[in-house]
Protein backbone atom coordinates (compact mmCIF):
# COMPACT_ATOMS: atom_id res chain seq x y z
CA UNK A 1 0.00 0.00 0.00
CA UNK A 2 1.29 3.42 -0.96
CA UNK A 3 1.95 6.25 1.47
CA UNK A 4 -0.89 8.35 0.13
CA UNK A 5 -3.37 5.59 0.87
CA UNK A 6 -2.74 5.54 4.62
CA UNK A 7 -6.14 5.51 6.29
CA UNK A 8 -7.66 6.54 2.94
CA UNK A 9 -10.71 5.20 1.17
CA UNK A 10 -8.77 2.22 -0.14
CA UNK A 11 -8.08 0.96 3.40
CA UNK A 12 -10.43 -1.52 5.04
CA UNK A 13 -12.97 0.22 7.31
CA UNK A 14 -12.82 -0.43 11.04
CA UNK A 15 -15.15 1.02 13.68
CA UNK A 16 -12.32 2.00 16.02
CA UNK A 17 -9.77 3.17 13.47
CA UNK A 18 -7.66 6.02 14.93
CA UNK A 19 -7.29 9.23 12.94
CA UNK A 20 -3.94 10.30 11.58
CA UNK A 21 -2.31 12.67 14.04
CA UNK A 22 -1.48 15.90 12.17
CA UNK A 23 1.97 17.36 12.69
CA UNK A 24 1.98 20.90 14.03
CA UNK A 25 4.10 23.73 12.66
CA UNK A 26 6.27 23.51 15.77
CA UNK A 27 7.65 20.21 14.51
CA UNK A 28 9.11 21.79 11.38
CA UNK A 29 12.87 22.30 11.26
CA UNK A 30 14.05 25.54 12.80
CA UNK A 31 15.97 26.67 9.70
CA UNK A 32 14.03 28.75 7.19
CA UNK A 33 14.07 27.01 3.85
CA UNK A 34 14.91 29.10 0.81
CA UNK A 35 13.10 28.85 -2.51
CA UNK A 36 13.87 25.73 -4.45
CA UNK A 37 16.24 25.63 -7.40
CA UNK A 38 13.38 25.09 -9.86
CA UNK A 39 11.80 28.36 -8.77
CA UNK A 40 15.15 30.16 -8.82
CA UNK A 41 15.70 29.11 -12.44
CA UNK A 42 12.22 29.56 -13.87
CA UNK A 43 10.48 31.91 -11.45
CA UNK A 44 12.93 34.73 -10.81
CA UNK A 45 12.74 38.30 -12.11
CA UNK A 46 16.14 38.27 -13.81
CA UNK A 47 16.36 38.59 -17.59
CA UNK A 48 17.77 35.07 -17.92
CA UNK A 49 14.97 33.61 -15.77
CA UNK A 50 12.38 35.42 -17.88
CA UNK A 51 13.90 33.86 -21.00
CA UNK A 52 13.99 30.36 -19.49
CA UNK A 53 10.38 30.74 -18.32
CA UNK A 54 9.30 31.72 -21.81
CA UNK A 55 11.22 28.80 -23.34
CA UNK A 56 9.52 26.40 -20.93
CA UNK A 57 6.08 27.80 -21.72
CA UNK A 58 6.69 27.55 -25.47
CA UNK A 59 7.99 23.98 -25.15
CA UNK A 60 4.91 22.92 -23.19
CA UNK A 61 2.37 24.63 -25.42
CA UNK A 62 3.89 24.45 -28.88
CA UNK A 63 3.91 28.23 -29.11
CA UNK A 64 6.55 30.62 -30.41
CA UNK A 65 6.40 33.69 -28.19
CA UNK A 66 9.55 35.79 -28.38
CA UNK A 67 9.03 38.54 -25.79
CA UNK A 68 9.71 37.31 -22.22
CA UNK A 69 7.87 40.32 -20.82
CA UNK A 70 4.60 38.94 -22.17
CA UNK A 71 4.67 36.57 -19.17
CA UNK A 72 3.50 38.51 -16.13
CA UNK A 73 4.56 36.90 -12.84
CA UNK A 74 1.73 36.40 -10.33
CA UNK A 75 3.56 34.08 -7.92
CA UNK A 76 2.14 34.05 -4.40
CA UNK A 77 4.89 34.75 -1.87
CA UNK A 78 4.68 33.85 1.82
CA UNK A 79 5.69 37.42 2.67
CA UNK A 80 2.18 38.44 1.63
CA UNK A 81 0.20 35.28 2.29
CA UNK A 82 1.60 33.43 5.29
CA UNK A 83 -0.36 30.22 4.68
CA UNK A 84 -0.17 30.26 0.89
CA UNK A 85 2.90 30.05 -1.33
CA UNK A 86 3.37 28.56 -4.79
CA UNK A 87 6.38 27.92 -7.01
CA UNK A 88 5.67 29.86 -10.20
CA UNK A 89 2.51 31.43 -11.58
CA UNK A 90 2.15 33.88 -14.43
CA UNK A 91 -0.29 35.38 -16.87
CA UNK A 92 0.20 35.29 -20.61
CA UNK A 93 -2.59 36.58 -22.77
CA UNK A 94 -5.80 35.23 -21.26
CA UNK A 95 -4.22 32.19 -19.58
CA UNK A 96 -3.27 31.85 -15.90
CA UNK A 97 -0.42 29.36 -15.53
CA UNK A 98 0.72 27.63 -12.37
CA UNK A 99 3.86 25.46 -12.31
CA UNK A 100 4.76 23.38 -9.26
CA UNK A 101 7.83 21.16 -8.86
CA UNK A 102 7.56 18.07 -6.68
CA UNK A 103 10.25 15.56 -5.76
CA UNK A 104 7.82 13.61 -3.55
CA UNK A 105 4.57 12.25 -4.97
CA UNK A 106 1.60 14.14 -3.58
CA UNK A 107 -1.95 13.02 -4.47
CA UNK A 108 -3.39 16.27 -3.10
CA UNK A 109 -2.09 18.55 -5.85
CA UNK A 110 -5.55 19.11 -7.42
CA UNK A 111 -6.88 20.44 -4.11
CA UNK A 112 -3.77 22.53 -3.55
CA UNK A 113 -4.08 23.86 -7.10
CA UNK A 114 -7.70 24.79 -6.51
CA UNK A 115 -6.68 26.75 -3.42
CA UNK A 116 -3.80 28.43 -5.24
CA UNK A 117 -5.99 29.46 -8.16
CA UNK A 118 -8.70 30.80 -5.87
CA UNK A 119 -6.11 33.18 -4.41
CA UNK A 120 -4.65 34.01 -7.83
CA UNK A 121 -8.09 34.85 -9.21
CA UNK A 122 -8.87 36.96 -6.17
CA UNK A 123 -5.67 38.93 -6.77
CA UNK A 124 -6.46 39.22 -10.47
CA UNK A 125 -10.00 40.49 -9.92
CA UNK A 126 -8.82 42.96 -7.28
CA UNK A 127 -6.17 44.35 -9.62
CA UNK A 128 -8.79 44.79 -12.33
CA UNK A 129 -11.30 46.36 -9.96
CA UNK A 130 -13.99 43.80 -10.76
CA UNK A 131 -17.00 42.95 -8.59
CA UNK A 132 -18.33 39.39 -8.30
CA UNK A 133 -21.64 40.53 -6.85
CA UNK A 134 -22.91 42.44 -9.87
CA UNK A 135 -25.28 41.25 -12.60
CA UNK A 136 -22.55 41.04 -15.27
CA UNK A 137 -20.59 37.85 -15.90
CA UNK A 138 -17.00 38.36 -14.79
CA UNK A 139 -14.47 36.93 -17.25
CA UNK A 140 -11.31 35.33 -15.86
CA UNK A 141 -8.12 33.92 -17.44
CA UNK A 142 -8.30 30.22 -18.29
CA UNK A 143 -6.27 28.03 -15.89
CA UNK A 144 -3.35 25.77 -16.69
CA UNK A 145 -1.90 23.75 -13.79
CA UNK A 146 1.23 21.67 -14.32
CA UNK A 147 3.20 19.67 -11.77
CA UNK A 148 6.78 18.80 -12.70
CA UNK A 149 7.63 15.58 -10.87
CA UNK A 150 11.21 14.31 -10.51
CA UNK A 151 10.93 11.86 -7.64
CA UNK A 152 11.75 8.13 -7.49
CA UNK A 153 8.20 6.82 -7.89
CA UNK A 154 7.67 5.11 -11.25
CA UNK A 155 5.19 7.17 -13.25
CA UNK A 156 4.40 7.73 -16.94
CA UNK A 157 5.71 10.78 -18.77
CA UNK A 158 2.33 12.50 -18.47
CA UNK A 159 -0.57 11.73 -16.15
CA UNK A 160 -3.49 13.50 -14.55
CA UNK A 161 -4.63 13.88 -10.96
CA UNK A 162 -8.31 14.75 -10.49
CA UNK A 163 -9.94 16.49 -7.58
CA UNK A 164 -12.93 14.16 -7.87
CA UNK A 165 -10.73 11.28 -6.67
CA UNK A 166 -10.87 12.92 -3.23
CA UNK A 167 -14.66 13.33 -3.13
CA UNK A 168 -16.61 11.43 -0.49
CA UNK A 169 -18.54 9.36 -1.24
CA UNK A 170 -16.68 8.19 -4.33
CA UNK A 171 -18.39 9.22 -7.54
CA UNK A 172 -20.11 12.24 -6.03
CA UNK A 173 -19.69 15.81 -7.22
CA UNK A 174 -20.39 15.09 -10.87
CA UNK A 175 -19.90 18.10 -13.08
CA UNK A 176 -17.23 19.58 -10.84
CA UNK A 177 -13.59 18.85 -11.59
CA UNK A 178 -10.13 20.30 -11.14
CA UNK A 179 -7.17 18.62 -12.77
CA UNK A 180 -3.43 18.71 -12.23
CA UNK A 181 -1.35 17.66 -15.21
CA UNK A 182 1.69 15.81 -13.90
CA UNK A 183 4.79 15.68 -16.10
CA UNK A 184 7.51 13.26 -15.04
CA UNK A 185 10.87 14.93 -15.70
CA UNK A 186 12.98 12.46 -13.71
CA UNK A 187 15.40 9.93 -15.15
CA UNK A 188 14.77 9.14 -18.81
CA UNK A 189 11.23 10.52 -18.91
CA UNK A 190 9.77 13.31 -21.09
CA UNK A 191 12.73 13.34 -23.47
CA UNK A 192 10.87 15.24 -26.20
CA UNK A 193 9.96 18.04 -23.81
CA UNK A 194 13.53 18.31 -22.54
CA UNK A 195 14.80 18.53 -26.13
CA UNK A 196 12.48 21.48 -26.72
CA UNK A 197 13.56 23.31 -23.56
CA UNK A 198 17.31 23.36 -22.93
CA UNK A 199 16.92 25.08 -19.55
CA UNK A 200 14.67 22.27 -18.29
CA UNK A 201 17.11 19.69 -19.66
CA UNK A 202 20.01 21.32 -17.81
CA UNK A 203 18.03 21.53 -14.56
CA UNK A 204 16.95 17.87 -14.78
CA UNK A 205 20.46 16.70 -15.68
CA UNK A 206 21.87 18.46 -12.64
CA UNK A 207 19.24 17.04 -10.25
CA UNK A 208 19.67 13.53 -11.68
CA UNK A 209 23.43 13.79 -11.19
CA UNK A 210 23.02 14.78 -7.54
CA UNK A 211 20.66 11.83 -7.00
CA UNK A 212 23.03 9.49 -8.79
CA UNK A 213 25.89 10.61 -6.56
CA UNK A 214 23.79 10.06 -3.44
CA UNK A 215 22.90 6.53 -4.56
CA UNK A 216 26.60 5.68 -4.75
CA UNK A 217 26.92 6.59 -1.08
CA UNK A 218 28.49 10.04 -1.45
CA UNK A 219 27.75 12.45 1.43
CA UNK A 220 25.19 15.13 0.50
CA UNK A 221 27.69 17.99 0.38
CA UNK A 222 30.10 16.05 -1.82
CA UNK A 223 27.25 14.81 -4.05
CA UNK A 224 26.00 18.34 -4.61
CA UNK A 225 29.48 19.79 -5.02
CA UNK A 226 30.46 17.26 -7.70
CA UNK A 227 27.17 17.85 -9.58
CA UNK A 228 27.65 21.62 -9.48
CA UNK A 229 31.20 21.31 -10.78
CA UNK A 230 29.96 19.04 -13.57
CA UNK A 231 27.21 21.54 -14.45
CA UNK A 232 29.83 24.30 -14.63
CA UNK A 233 32.05 22.17 -16.85
CA UNK A 234 29.13 21.44 -19.19
CA UNK A 235 28.05 25.10 -19.11
CA UNK A 236 24.54 24.25 -17.94
CA UNK A 237 22.15 27.21 -18.08
CA UNK A 238 24.72 29.35 -19.88
CA UNK A 239 27.04 29.82 -16.90
CA UNK A 240 24.32 30.09 -14.23
CA UNK A 241 25.90 27.35 -12.11
CA UNK A 242 29.26 29.12 -12.21
CA UNK A 243 27.95 32.59 -11.36
CA UNK A 244 25.55 31.29 -8.69
CA UNK A 245 27.65 28.39 -7.40
CA UNK A 246 27.37 29.02 -3.65
CA UNK A 247 23.67 29.84 -3.79
CA UNK A 248 22.95 26.74 -5.87
CA UNK A 249 24.89 24.58 -3.43
CA UNK A 250 23.15 26.02 -0.38
CA UNK A 251 19.77 25.74 -2.06
CA UNK A 252 20.40 22.15 -3.14
CA UNK A 253 21.63 21.05 0.28
CA UNK A 254 18.56 22.65 1.85
CA UNK A 255 16.26 20.86 -0.60
CA UNK A 256 17.76 17.44 0.04
CA UNK A 257 17.71 18.08 3.80
CA UNK A 258 14.00 18.87 3.46
CA UNK A 259 13.36 15.73 1.42
CA UNK A 260 15.10 13.61 4.06
CA UNK A 261 13.10 15.35 6.78
CA UNK A 262 9.86 14.69 4.89
CA UNK A 263 10.70 11.00 4.52
CA UNK A 264 11.46 10.70 8.22
CA UNK A 265 8.29 12.60 9.11
CA UNK A 266 6.12 10.26 7.04
CA UNK A 267 7.69 7.24 8.69
CA UNK A 268 7.09 8.75 12.13
CA UNK A 269 3.46 9.33 11.18
CA UNK A 270 3.11 5.70 10.10
CA UNK A 271 4.67 4.43 13.31
CA UNK A 272 2.44 6.66 15.42
CA UNK A 273 -0.63 5.31 13.65
CA UNK A 274 0.63 1.75 14.14
CA UNK A 275 1.22 2.34 17.86
CA UNK A 276 -2.32 3.67 18.27
CA UNK A 277 -3.72 0.65 16.47
CA UNK A 278 -1.62 -1.77 18.51
CA UNK A 279 -2.95 -0.17 21.68
CA UNK A 280 -6.46 -0.93 20.39
CA UNK A 281 -5.55 -4.56 19.63
CA UNK A 282 -5.78 -4.40 15.84
CA UNK A 283 -4.42 -7.46 14.02
CA UNK A 284 -0.78 -7.01 13.02
CA UNK A 285 -1.56 -7.81 9.38
CA UNK A 286 -4.23 -5.09 9.26
CA UNK A 287 -1.83 -2.56 10.76
CA UNK A 288 0.84 -3.39 8.18
CA UNK A 289 -1.69 -3.11 5.35
CA UNK A 290 -3.09 0.24 6.50
CA UNK A 291 0.20 1.95 7.40
CA UNK A 292 2.44 0.47 4.71
CA UNK A 293 4.95 -0.67 7.34
CA UNK A 294 6.46 -4.13 7.09
CA UNK A 295 5.25 -6.90 9.38
CA UNK A 296 8.70 -6.89 10.98
CA UNK A 297 8.40 -3.17 11.77
CA UNK A 298 4.93 -3.65 13.27
CA UNK A 299 6.21 -6.58 15.34
CA UNK A 300 9.08 -4.42 16.61
CA UNK A 301 6.67 -1.66 17.60
CA UNK A 302 4.49 -4.24 19.35
CA UNK A 303 7.47 -5.47 21.39
CA UNK A 304 8.41 -1.89 22.30
CA UNK A 305 4.85 -1.18 23.40
CA UNK A 306 4.74 -4.34 25.50
CA UNK A 307 8.06 -3.44 27.13
CA UNK A 308 6.78 0.00 28.05
CA UNK A 309 3.75 -1.35 29.90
Amino acid sequence: MKDEEILGNSARPHPARPAIVALQDSLLPVREYKDRLFKKIFGDTTEESKRWRLDLYNALNGTAYTDPDELKLTTIENVIYVTMKNDISFLIGSQMNLYEQQSTFNPNMPLRGLMYFAQLYQMNLSARGLDLFGSTLVKIPSPSFIVFYNGDREMPDVSEQKLSDAFEPAGSGKGFEWTAKVINIGGNHSGDLLKRCRALYDYCSYVDRVKGNLKTGMPKKAAVGEAVDYAIKENYLDGFFKSQKMEVMNMSLTEFDQEEYDRNRRREEKEEIAQNMLARNYPVTDIAEITGLSLADVARLSEELAGAR
